[in-house]
């Protein structure tokens, strides 16, 4: 119990009698490893201890592995050791140390990837969004300005903000901006009108990065079909249709945040 622990950290588990305050220890996240044997891969996960109980010298204890976090192997553990406070031999024993490292950060910089790399762009690996940003993909046409400017409208009128992949220019593609603009974004506005495959390509993307997504049309045939069965917004491109695009976007907008 608590081998491989600083003293001051050990201290702090202990409750007034002196034996260790039980229900406090296992309230934090728990990395369950097997020791390491060699020739053999073995796995690590993080999960939490439900239950405890003292019986004689021996603990019993209940625990569960967190599914959504894959197997992590005992060599990435190796490698991040320093980061997670794992000592040189520790996985070689049987023991129950506590770390002071987040567990959870540290995983996620070192050796828990949670996406697959693509090979035409690259995306954030642990995922970072702006909870207030609104990527609108749509043509970059002069004809499309005054529908931006509704959708600027909208965004502010409940207190976000868009922006157009041609208002940026921080990488030499302008795919990985485009990419790194869906990424960051919690909603995704894309405008199928006039059927254009860079947008068709952007609302894939969008998709498949989890993002909330919402259609907006001039005419119901330039939705693919296989994105019918989705929602959308249709509008003309006149006043009167540009301010009920801004309000329809508003409210649906307000749903989301």
């Amino acid at each position: 119990m608590f081998e491989s622990t600083e003293a001051a950290t050990a201290a702090q588990l202990h409750g007034a009698g002196g034996g260790v305050d039980l229900q406090r220890a296992i309230a934090f996240p728990v990395l369950f490893a097997e020791e390491t044997q060699a020739g053999r891969q073995q796995f690590a996960r993080v999960g939490y201890i439900s239950h405890i109980r003292l019986s004689g010298r021996s603990y019993e204890f209940r625990f569960t592995f967190d599914p959504t976090i894959p197997p992590i192997s005992n060599a990435a553990l190796i490698e991040a050791g320093l980061e997670l406070g794992i000592a040189n031999g520790e996985l070689s024993r049987t023991h129950w140390a506590v770390k002071e490292p987040d567990l959870f950060k540290t995983l996620l910089r070192n050796v828990a990837p949670t996406r697959s790399k693509p090979r035409v762009f690259t995306i954030n690996d642990p995922e970072v969004t702006e909870d207030v940003l609104v990527s609108v993909m749509m043509p970059f046409d002069a004809s499309f300005q005054e529908v931006y400017n509704s959708i600027q409208g909208a965004t502010e009128d409940v207190r976000l903000r868009c922006r157009r992949a041609d208002e940026i220019w921080e990488n030499p593609a302008i795919i990985q901006d485009i990419v790194n603009l869906i990424d960051r974004a919690k909603v995704v506005v894309c405008d199928c009108t006039g059927r254009n495959p860079n947008v068709f390509y952007e609302i894939g993307i969008a998709h498949a990065l989890g993002r909330e997504v919402i259609l907006i049309t001039q005419s119901e045939h330039d939705v693919p079909f296989d994105l019918r069965h989705l929602r959308y917004i249709r509008y003309l491109n006149n006043g009167e249709g540009l301010k009920s695009l801004r309000e329809q976007l508003a409210k649906r907008l307000s749903d989301l945040a």
